[in-house]
């Protein structure tokens, strides 16, 4: 029977590509977006990929969304946690607001996206979770303090989720990408993204099929003795 797969603001960009990557390789995935109805349904008729709208940042919300996944679909087995945001500005001019927002997003909606699925995890021994960090919550960005404190959190979350799923046959990853060609990225000025080209050895922005493909190989059946472990998919912009 195929792994049901859950991957957080899976219906656009590096989100949409782990999806396809995942059904690709057999899995029956569901895909959550957080507001754009219009992009999630031509998604699903794109991709035959369902789609469920909540907000990550919601724990009630994410467990009652995961609950009807599970009824739809079946237990979920591997969990992508990739729904994320910006509110970018320098700290001196960060709002409580922005802080907050991205906090409730990037790092507290791990937690509400992996702990209602946990316990089914530990009970059928097997499970696959994978957190999008970033290249900036390894290295840090100016004006991205919050964005970067969230990423960093994400890996603080995988180490110990690994340590203790290992004796229940989960494993518990994180993917951490550089710049990659996503709508948001492309729809910088083109100078600015020039810069950004500037100082990635390899040349050019990333794909988001490379990073699904990161995700894809961590989910395997095959890949249960890594956990703990960062990918970084960054062109050699960064080494941790």
């Amino acid at each position: 029977m195929a792994r049901v797969a859950l991957v957080t603001g899976g219906s656009r960009g590096i989100g949409a590509a782990i999806s396809q990557a995942l059904k690709a390789q057999g899995c029956t995935v569901a895909a959550t977006y957080a507001g754009n109805d219009e992009a999630a349904a031509k998604f699903t008729a794109e991709t035959g990929i369902k789609t469920y709208k909540w907000n990550a940042a919601d724990y009630e919300a994410s467990k009652a969304g995961i609950a009807q996944v599970e009824a739809d679909l079946g237990p979920i087995e591997i969990v992508v946690a990739n729904a994320g945001i910006t509110r970018d500005a320098p700290f001196h001019k960060m709002t409580p607001e922005q802080w907050k927002e991205v906090i409730d997003t990037n790092l507290t909606g791990v937690f509400n996206t992996i702990h209602p699925i946990w316990p089914g995890m530990r009970e059928r021994k097997f499970g696959r979770v994978v957190v999008i960090s970033s290249i900036n919550g390894q290295k840090g960005q100016f004006g991205q303090v919050n964005y970067a404190a969230t990423k960093a959190g994400d890996l603080g979350i995988v180490k110990s989720l690994a340590q203790e799923g290992a004796r229940f046959n989960i494993t518990a990853n994180a993917v951490c990408p550089g710049y990659i060609a996503t709508e948001m990225v492309m729809a910088v000025p083109e100078k600015v993204r020039e810069s950004i080209i500037a100082g990635i050895p390899a040349g050019r922005l990333g794909e988001p099929e490379e990073i699904a493909r990161c995700v894809a190989f961590l989910v395997a059946d095959e890949a249960g003795f890594i956990s703990g472990s960062t990918i970084s998919a960054n062109g050699a912009q960064y080494f941790a």
